[in-house]
């Protein structure tokens, strides 16, 4: 029997994750929610995507330790879980922002996600498109 390789492994799904993140982040910076509606539906989603992301980024975290402990590499995989957790923190910060419309809240947790993720380079003529839009009905 051959081995079954999955090409979509954890560590895939963080990468892809943190540049949609990034790139959330960089718009959230250029809205302002008090303007219009129409910036404030764009920041809504953002923040709302910011949430999901987060939540889907801190998931990813114990299928890729599982196969260092495995191996008793415990240290290791101890060290990954401390280097992510910020994002489940975050990710719990940004929901209860984004549901309750602080953007008093939401702007600071934004920037500690930015500062965490500021060594990922997106050029400008990237693929991605906009994965946040229609975030604001999935948190809620």
């Amino acid at each position: 029997m051959s081995r079954i390789i999955n090409p979509n492994s954890a560590g895939k799904e963080r990468t892809k994750m943190t540049r949609a993140l990034a790139l959330a982040v960089r718009e959230l910076a250029k809205t302002d929610p008090s303007k219009n509606d129409g910036q404030l539906n764009e920041a809504r989603d953002l923040a709302a995507f910011i949430a999901l992301a987060l939540e889907a980024v801190a998931e990813t975290v114990e299928p890729s330790v599982a196969a260092w402990e495995k191996r008793n590499y415990w240290v290791k995989a101890d060290k990954f879980r401390m280097e992510w957790a910020w994002a489940g923190r975050l990710s719990k910060e940004m929901r209860t922002a984004a549901l309750e419309e602080d953007w008093m809240s939401v702007a600071p947790i934004a920037m500690q996600v930015a500062m965490k993720l500021q060594k990922i380079k997106i050029s400008d003529k990237h693929r991605m498109g906009r994965p946040w839009q229609g975030s604001w009905g999935k948190l809620a």
